[in-house]
Formats: C-alpha cells, sequence, structure tokens
C-alpha cells in the first residue's frame, strides 16, 4: 500500500470519529433534560454542571484521544515499528 493510501485511509478513519463523536454528543445533549446537573462544592462555592454538557464533552475528549492514538499509531508505521496488537 502507498503512502498516499495510508494516508488516505487515515484521514477517513479520523474523519469518521469526529463525526461519530459529534453525533453520539449532539444525540446525548438532546437526550439529557438540562435540570440533571454534577454538583462540584470547592470551599464556599457550588459549581453546577448539567449532565448533557459534560457527556458532550466528554465524546469530544474521547475523539480527540483516539485521534491522538490513530496518528501515533501511523507515525509508528511510519518509522517502520510495528505497534502491539
Amino acid at each position: 500500500m502507498t503512502i498516499m493510501a495510508q494516508t488516505i485511509m487515515l484521514a477517513f478513519r479520523i474523519a469518521i470519529v469526529w463525526a461519530g463523536g459529534f453525533l453520539l454528543a449532539v444525540s446525548i445533549r438532546s437526550a439529557l433534560p438540562d435540570k440533571l446537573v454534577i454538583s462540584f462544592y470547592l470551599g464556599d462555592h457550588t459549581v453546577l454542571v448539567p449532565y448533557a454538557r459534560a457527556s458532550f464533552w466528554t465524546c469530544l475528549l474521547a475523539a480527540v484521544v483516539v485521534t491522538g492514538l490513530v496518528v501515533i499509531r501511523a507515525m509508528l508505521a511510519d518509522f517502520g515499528l510495528r505497534p502491539m496488537h
């Protein structure tokens, strides 16, 4: 397989992960009401974070992590190293 074909395949994988992350995040955000919150108590202050927003950012963080792992795996392959299975 040529380097160009591998690059295109890598780009499609990253695009699919990001699209899936956005779709999952948006569907979770629309399904959960904003009244459900996580409470963080910081001394005298209380921070209320809605579950919908927390799940949205969690999905986006997962997409970033998977993208990073795919890119690192591709870099290892370019250097001639085989990633662990």
